[in-house]
């Protein structure tokens, strides 16, 4: 049999002018143009794996020059000898000592680190014909560990506690796989909430995800505090009223709802900082929002402060009040700090801001280890599409639950996808069943024609027919 060869790769800057309709906005990051640094990577078969990892306007130009130098790395290389141990290609791929220097495991070159990983894995998925949850969720305990990422966490997971712990769930693993496919997994929406929004437009949509199925809600704050308590009352008055909903609502003391302040209709609220304040900072300001009964605030401070949000964590919880993080933090090793540390009621993982699946599947390990539950950060352009298969590995195969977790969902851009997410009417998404769509990031190539930056041709438009020079 011929061996296939990688063969070349392209990149492309990708930018969507999201800042025009205020979609994206929070009290940090005021002018979001969501962006996708992307790659394809080729073989001489025809076989092609994408990837790409978010970025927000300005400086995803200098992500895809660091996409181009990893990819680089592939050229030439057999794909198979990749799959057949993902783990051990994950170390080679961070293991370019120049490369390396410039994190290490951090920044731009692990963004960079993100899309090439994920290209490879999305063309493991699709040699094998099937979505990638599926890809590994089918794999044996032996084969999953060999895919994960393990350096720098074994003094709180060892490669053969991991695989004890996914032994201990392999009975269960094709009934809970049946389970999911038909109900779906569970979700919570955060287009609702953006900051930048007015009090018209969240009303609107906050009752139309409502109408959707939803009952989990996430709202923005940190930029005024009288504002953001005004608006949390808004929502509240909207999702615990249950004159909104004529089909019936889930009943708050419900198992599920334990813990999350859920209101009247069993309508759960949460908020969302994105990292403005100071340690003492969050605690007076969001003590100051437990009218509101939010169940936990997310990003209060720095991503990197594990032990901030520690205290933090301690500060609130008299007041029910949990803390989540994740969507910044950079690598494995900031996930173990924090598991560590007991400073996170919830785990955030991004799918792009980690350096690819095999760095997800050692943090969702952890968390399943430490009893955290597990809900990805899915705010951004193709996050959705990719989150849902890290969320059905993480239920099918490593934690065996998914009744306190919930996915997030923003309903934007996800018409550029060909295999795009799909929410059904319980306001779950479905689950991915196409065995062509791999990771599901592949991305229409008028699309790219069109909002590649700087001269796609949306771009150009803008400019009156100006071509720019690159």
């Amino acid at each position: 049999m011929m061996t296939t060869r990688i063969t070349h790769f392209e990149t492309h800057d990708i930018r969507f002018p999201t800042s025009l309709t205020g979609d994206g906005t929070d009290a940090m990051n005021t002018d979001c143009d969501y962006s996708s640094a992307y790659v394809t990577i080729y073989t001489d078969s025809g076989l092609i794996g994408h990837g790409m990892t978010f970025t927000i306007g300005r400086g995803t130009d200098i992500v895809c020059h660091a996409i181009r130098e990893l990819a680089g790395r592939l050229v030439g290389r057999d794909p198979e000898s990749f799959f057949e141990n993902m783990g051990k290609a994950w170390d080679w791929m961070c293991s370019d000592s120049q490369l390396r220097w410039i994190g290490p495991e951090k920044g731009v070159i692990h963004l960079a680190t993100a899309a090439v990983n994920n290209a490879l894995w999305d063309m493991f998925a699709r040699a094998r014909g099937k979505p990638l949850w599926k890809l590994i969720v089918d794999m044996t305990p032996e084969e999953l560990v060999n895919a994960t990422a393990f350096r720098y966490i074994t003094d709180v997971l060892t490669r053969e506690e991991a695989l004890a712990m996914l032994k201990a769930k392999e009975a269960g693993k094709r009934e809970r796989e049946a389970l999911v496919t038909n109900i779906g997994y569970p979700a919570y929406i955060t287009s609702a909430g953006w900051l930048g929004y007015s009090d018209e437009k969240v009303s609107r949509l906050t009752k139309e995800a409502i109408a959707s199925g939803f009952n989990h809600f996430k709202m923005k704050v940190g930029a005024d505090f009288k504002d953001d308590l005004r608006r949390g009352k808004m929502i509240r008055s909207i999702i615990d009223d249950p004159a909104n909903y004529p089909s019936g609502f889930k009943d708050s003391s419900s198992p599920e709802l334990a813990g999350k302040n859920a209101g009247p209709t069993g309508a759960v609220l949460m908020i969302d900082a994105n990292q403005v304040w100071d340690v003492p900072q969050a605690i007076e300001y969001v003590t100051g929002l437990a009218e509101i009964k939010p169940w936990f605030i997310e990003e209060p401070t720095a991503p990197d402060d594990a032990l901030g949000h520690a205290a933090i964590r301690r500060a609130l919880k008299p007041y029910g009040i949990g803390v989540a993080t994740g969507e910044h933090a950079h690598n494995r090793i900031m996930f173990k700090q924090l598991f560590q540390a007991e400073a996170i009621d919830v785990c955030q993982i991004d799918s792009c801001r980690l350096a690819g699946v095999s760095e997800v599947l050692s943090v969702l390990l952890m968390a399943a280890k430490f009893g955290v539950p597990v809900c990805p950060h899915a705010g951004g352009v193709g996050l959705c599409e990719y989150v849902i298969h890290l969320s059905l590995i993480d239920y099918v195969a490593i934690s065996g639950t998914m009744e306190r977790n919930v996915l997030e969902f923003a309903d934007h851009l996800h018409e550029h996808f060909p295999y795009r997410c799909t929410m059904n009417e319980r306001g779950r998404y479905n689950v991915p069943s196409n065995p062509k769509e791999g990771y599901s990031i592949e991305m229409y190539k008028e699309s790219i024609a069109e909002f590649e930056w700087p001269n796609g041709s949306y771009w150009v438009g803008l400019r009156g027919g100006k071509v720019l020079s690159t």
